[in-house]
């Protein structure tokens, strides 16, 4: 039985590094292997291809997060054929390609591998995310390399046609009844090979850059939108398409305003008077004007008063939710003396039938309890 080699060992890396130490572990042990650098070396070749497999694992949150929790197991059954009598696979590449897509397999069939997917975390205020706005973001990011253009070779020499699979960029090998296609394992599918690296990227074809993007925040966004920026991600190897960049919008708490997708909510504090009398209150817009709230006489503690349209605007439609602001009635805590006196003339006065609710409650008392001794 091979031994599995764990993929964090080939990197040289602990388990708990993080996406730019792996991607330089990746890169350093990849000069040091690659093929170009080290013409008939099988066990140099053979040490590329394990890394590269590595690192395209590791290089992505969801397959590493897979990595990490089954381990060889998520590709050993594959490998094995599940014991249903399937043809068997014929390297990692191969197994990987089955079970997590062609991302993974290599570039079989000499297809050129787009780069890697990127995410960008943002935070905005719940202002900005209501007006909306238009921001710079700077990101390292994997780029072109322009003295050889993308292409991996030094510039002014030539890429030379693959001996192993004759440029085709395929080799088949037979495995009991059947004939097993897969990428050539000298080219990796190009049909091409590098005969003298790029000095600026290590025969890579792109090297890492800051970069400053533009990004407009659309008005709407919520915790959780996805805002695509297509080819902004990592660039391909050897010249294939970059990735996208996506990034991810989180939206800090307000002070005063909670939100639920386009409806806006408040909790206002009242005096027992204004409850009782009735009045207007003004309350900040996140537009920046002041929205005036009626308070009808009477109003209890918890019910709430609606203002349509003066919540968040609908991402990419049009209108706006609406304003929701729950009424807390508030008692004070200390009274004047003056205060006292007339508070108690008000209860002198009052009547069960002002205070309904009270009175219904306690007539249900006295019906299933009696009167008071």
């Amino acid at each position: 039985m091979a031994t599995e080699v764990d993929f964090y060992e080939l990197l040289e890396v602990e388990r708990t590094a993080d996406d730019k130490t792996i991607k330089s572990a990746y890169r350093k042990l990849a000069m040091r292997f690659h093929p170009d650098r080290n013409p008939g070396d099988k066990e140099a070749e053979a040490r590329f291809k394990a890394i590269s497999v590595a690192y395209d694992c590791l290089k992505d949150p969801q397959k590493r997060a897979t990595y990490d929790r089954y381990g060889h197991a998520a590709y050993a059954q594959a490998q094995s054929g599940g014991g249903g009598g399937s043809a068997g696979f014929s390297d990692i590449g191969d197994i990987f390609e089955t079970i997590f897509g062609s991302a993974f397999g290599g570039n079989a069939g000499g297809r050129p591998r787009r780069g890697a997917d990127l995410r960008y975390d943002m935070e905005v205020t719940l202002e900005e995310a209501y007006h909306g706005k238009e921001t710079q973001i700077e990101i390292e990011v994997s780029q072109t390399c322009e003295p050889c253009h993308g292409s991996g070779a030094e510039p002014g020499t030539d890429k030379t046609r693959c001996p192993t699979c004759a440029g085709h960029g395929k080799v088949r090998a037979q495995q009991g009844f059947f004939m097993v296609e897969r990428a050539c394992p000298t080219c990796h599918g190009r049909g091409e090979v590098i005969q003298k690296p790029c000095r600026a990227c290590g025969g890579e074809g792109r090297v890492d850059q800051p970069q400053t993007l533009e990004v407009n925040i659309p008005p709407g966004v919520e915790t959780g939108t996805r805002i695509r920026l297509t080819g902004k991600g990592e660039a391909g190897p050897l010249g294939a398409p970059p990735g996208d960049l996506y990034i991810f919008i989180h939206v800090r708490r307000h002070d005063v305003y909670e939100r639920d997708g386009t409806t806006l909510l408040t909790r206002m504090p009242i005096t027992f008077t204004k409850a009782a009398l009735g009045g207007t209150v003004g309350l900040p817009g996140l537009d920046g004007e002041w929205l005036t709230i009626n308070i009808p006489a009477g109003i209890q503690s918890g019910e709430q008063l609606r203002k349509r349209g003066d919540g968040m605007p609908v991402l990419q439609g049009r209108g706006r939710g609406d304003l929701i602001v729950e009424v807390k009635v508030e008692t004070p805590r200390k009274l004047s003396t003056r205060q006292k006196e007339l508070l108690r003339e008000f209860q002198q006065s009052e009547t069960d039938s002002q205070c309904p609710e009270s009175q219904g409650f306690f007539e249900r008392i006295k019906a299933n309890f009696g009167s008071r001794r």
